[in-house]
């Protein structure tokens, strides 16, 4: 992966060859295949990047940044189990929520500014909350429900459409859209009382 992710072309990577590069690399330990996924999924991540740090004056990463140390934390995992684009991009939402969380918690303990995001998937209605609240509400409802936490942290941090979630989880579509509703709802109501 030397030299960035971005040297490759989506259209190298069809759907069905995303899968078999997969097992390539994590069965196998191919390389190449791990670079061809790098470029296929790199142009994906990076929006889902940008989208999150989109108007952040206060945050020091770049979305390139970002996605890069998302890559070397995947690569660096032992024991993985990826099927397909769907489940790559729910772990990159995860990966890339907690070096946000990270990020946020440095700036904090450096005596900077704190890191605002909005709590959208492509909906500007939504209020600017503080990361950290963010992490904490989202920790909570993940205890109360961690399927609902889930669609969150894929929705919101990895940018994934609705049919991705529901391929990821095994739900259909108008099921992620009503735990999707119900997810914003509480996490909205959580971070006005701030308990």
């Amino acid at each position: 992966m030397e030299g960035g992710l971005a040297g490759g072309s989506m259209s190298v990577v069809s759907t069905m060859s995303t899968r078999q590069l997969l097992r390539s690399w994590r069965s196998d330990g191919d390389e190449r295949a791990r670079d061809q996924l790098a470029a296929f999924f790199y142009p994906l991540l990076n929006r889902s990047a940008a989208a999150l740090l989109r108007g952040e004056r206060h945050v020091s990463l770049s979305a390139g940044d970002l996605v890069q140390e998302a890559f070397l934390r995947l690569v660096q995992i032992e024991q993985m189990e990826l099927c397909d684009r769907a489940h790559f991009m729910a772990l990159a939402s995860r990966i890339m929520r907690r070096l946000l969380i990270d990020h946020a918690r440095a700036k904090r303990a450096d005596k900077r500014d704190h890191h605002r995001v909005t709590l959208t998937s492509s909906m500007a209605s939504d209020p600017r909350v503080d990361l950290q609240l963010l992490e904490h509400a989202l920790l909570r409802l993940g205890a109360l429900d961690p399927e609902l936490a889930e669609i969150v942290e894929m929705r919101y941090f990895g940018g994934m459409s609705v049919a991705d979630v529901a391929e990821a989880t095994g739900k259909s579509e108008p099921t992620v859209r009503r735990r999707w509703t119900v997810a914003r709802v509480w996490l909205v109501s959580a971070l006005e009382s701030k308990d």
